[in-house]
C-alpha cells in the first residue's frame, strides 16, 4: 500500500459484540443498609474545633 492508500473494510461500521454479551455492574452490590457507631473520648466541641482548623489549614495552601 502506498502513501494515503487504504483499505474500504476497514473505513466500514465496525461492531463489537463483546459488549452485548458483558456482564452488567451492580453498583449496589455492597451497599450497607444498618447503623455505625463508634466511641471517643474527644467531645464533639473539640471535634468541631480541629474540623475548623483543618480548613483554615486548606484555605492558607490556595
Amino acid at each position: 500500500m502506498g502513501f494515503g492508500s487504504y483499505d474500504e473494510s476497514e473505513q466500514q461500521q465496525q461492531t463489537n459484540d463483546d459488549d452485548d454479551t458483558a456482564e452488567a455492574v451492580n453498583v449496589h452490590e455492597n451497599d450497607h443498609n444498618g447503623e455505625m457507631s463508634f466511641e471517643s473520648d474527644i467531645s464533639t466541641d473539640e471535634l468541631v474545633s480541629q474540623l475548623g482548623s483543618m480548613k483554615d489549614d486548606a484555605d492558607d495552601d490556595e
